[in-house]
């Protein structure tokens, strides 16, 4: 019987190692043939952003792995619609035009259905 499984990533994408770490730990999982899905919400909604230059930074793009997450599997992929708002994102500007937007009830009950879940 497949688990399901939901990465919360809550950190901006450069800065800390957590934005990767949450991405390699759904990468992993998904060898494992679950039920997995991502949430952003909080500072993580940044990772969402197209046309990332953190090479200035030099810091590795997560953009493009992230746009890799269909090709293993995980099509389950949130981001909280209050996180956009409050740090003024539009959709037009995410690297998925399809992501599944969450009003926080959503998440509630996103989080409700979820036999693990892990927070970074």
């Amino acid at each position: 019987m497949k688990k399901k499984l939901l990465v919360i990533s809550r950190r901006a994408p450069y800065g800390t190692s957590l934005a990767r770490e949450a991405l390699d730990v759904t990468l992993a999982a998904s060898v494992y043939d679950q039920d997995i899905g991502m949430l952003f919400m909080d500072d993580g909604v940044f990772q969402l952003i197209k046309n990332q230059s953190p090479e200035e930074i030099t810091q590795k793009n997560l953009s493009a792995t992230l746009s890799a997450l269909s090709l293993y599997g995980v099509d389950n992929i949130y981001a909280h619609k209050d996180s956009l708002e409050d740090r003024d994102l539009k959709i037009n500007e995410l690297i998925w035009d399809d992501i599944k937007i969450l009003t926080s009830e959503d998440v509630k009950n996103l989080l409700d259905q979820q036999d693990h879940l892990l927070s970074f």
